[in-house]
């Protein structure tokens, strides 16, 4: 693990970032590469086992995630969506894509009126599975978001057996991503040609 002081790590991380971002925006066959990507996720044992499933909405140039909903919301999983309440993340138990509607920025969210809904709103702790997104990752299973630390917040409340499986385009691949001693590690990175197995929560 690379040892870097904490403003030449973030630097360092800005430069992945960035990098990343371009490599990402640039991918070709968005859509094919997507659904490679979702398959190979959905056949994955930690998601044919899991009863609760945090998915994400993906936005930009993120894995896309949309396609797979239907899927999803037709199996006897329980699909979970997140979306951003002052400055963290709620969740969202989804049953029909009519329960979204753009929010922020034009991304899909869980319509307001229906967050307080009894067995709506879902705690962290009941998810078995989450699906994550980021902006590049490495082959051990580290991560880099978008800086806003959303997802650092929500992960760092998971039970320890929930698995944490990230999805990427293979070209948010890089050599090493330098990381704190509190950041978390994906336990699997999902590419449309390779399934990293990551560090997860254990350390090595």
């Amino acid at each position: 693990m690379t040892t870097l002081t904490p403003d030449r790590l973030q630097r360092r991380k800005q430069a992945i970032r960035v990098a990343a971002h371009a490599a990402r925006n640039a991918q070709a066959d968005r859509d094919v590469v997507s659904q490679r990507i979702t398959d190979v996720v959905m056949s994955l044992p930690e998601y044919q086992h899991a009863k609760r499933v945090m998915w994400y909405i993906d936005v930009r140039g993120e894995v896309r995630t949309q396609h797979a909903f239907p899927v999803a919301l037709a199996s006897d999983k329980a699909v979970v969506i997140p979306y951003c309440v002052e400055g963290e993340l709620g969740l969202f138990h989804l049953e029909s894509m009519d329960e979204l509607a753009p929010g922020r920025y034009g991304i899909l969210e869980p319509k307001q009126e229906l967050r307080d809904i009894t067995g709506k709103h879902i705690g962290v702790e009941q998810v078995d599975l989450i699906l994550v997104p980021g902006v590049a990752f490495d082959s051990r299973g580290g991560r880099i978001g978008h800086g806003q630390g959303y997802y650092d917040k929500l992960l760092a409340k998971t039970r320890p057996d929930t698995s944490l499986v990230a999805l990427a385009f293979q070209c948010q691949i890089v050599a090493e991503i330098p990381v704190l001693p509190h950041d978390i590690s994906m336990d699997k990175v999902v590419t449309q040609t390779h399934v990293y197995t990551g560090q997860g929560r254990t350390p090595s």
